[in-house]
């Protein structure tokens, strides 16, 4: 018997922040790693401006996560590398913070994804998103921490009022707020033509999902970040705007989604004739 042909996996990444229209220091921040051409990393953080030194949080979420996932064995399972990572990154924004009194009280969001050969696996807390673009829609996959955003999924309030809603950025978690804190552990399967978008709320909150998924398309994904953050701006936004995008150039195919029980069933029922 042959041996089935190894499947081939080629993906794509690219990051961009920006200051915004409105600000004078950039909080967030972003990085991405690509091990090879099938297993790629990335990372978005947005500092707290709220609390002392969100810049100094981001930064060092960023670079601890990326940092940390680069040094662990190899062998090591990827969820378990990330989930350390953002783990170590946690501890060193905690500890930086109780060691250097300016530092006090300093949070951020972090937002860390790894696909490894399709296998799409993510760490969140906080308020920036993780999106799936597929065949022309695009799916948040994270949820909000914030107030307004826990009302929403509880049924207290409308989607559309929690986006304008004055609770929207009010963290109910992010990192370095404590030693031990909660992380939302996401995974799903990607396929060839996949694209994901990892970005910060300065993003979101000026442009609506239909508009950043006709951005996402065609070019590669240093254009479609830039694209996302200039038509931002181009709004205009009081906040930082990330945008970090990976596309699954090669891989399989997405498979035919199989008939649910209930179309089986009435297919069994179906006249045919001759």
């Amino acid at each position: 018997m042959n041996a089935s042909p190894e499947i081939r996996f080629e993906l794509e990444v690219a990051a961009v922040t920006d200051v915004g229209t409105e600000r004078e220091h950039n909080e967030d921040q972003c990085g991405h790693l690509l091990e090879g051409e099938a297993c790629g990393l990335l990372v978005v953080a947005d500092g707290v401006s709220s609390a002392a030194a969100g810049e100094t949080a981001s930064q060092t979420a960023v670079a601890a996560t990326l940092r940390t996932f680069d040094e662990q064995p190899p062998g090591t399972a990827t969820p378990k590398r990330l989930y350390r990572a953002v783990q170590q990154a946690n501890i060193e924004i905690y500890d930086l913070a109780t060691m250097v009194p300016e530092l006090r009280g300093m949070t951020t969001t972090l937002t860390a994804v790894v696909v490894d050969r399709g296998e799409l696996t993510a760490a969140h807390i906080g308020d920036s998103r993780l999106y799936l673009c597929r065949d022309g829609q695009l799916v948040q996959l994270t949820k909000d921490h914030t107030v307004a955003g826990e009302k929403s999924r509880m049924g207290l309030m409308s989607k559309t009022r929690a986006r304008s809603h004055p609770d929207r950025s009010v963290l109910t978690r992010s990192l370095g707020r404590e030693l031990i804190v909660p992380i939302d552990r996401i995974s799903n399967r990607l396929y060839r033509g996949d694209t994901l978008l990892v970005c910060s709320d300065g993003l979101y909150n000026v442009l609506e999902d239909d508009e950043m998924t006709p951005l996402l398309r065609g070019d590669d994904a240093a254009t479609a970040c830039q694209r996302l953050v200039d038509a931002a701006n181009q709004r205009g936004t009081l906040d930082n705007l990330t945008a970090a995008v990976l596309r699954v150039l090669d891989g399989p195919e997405r498979p035919e989604a199989s008939a649910g029980l209930g179309a089986r069933i009435r297919s069994l029922f179906v006249r045919r004739d001759g």
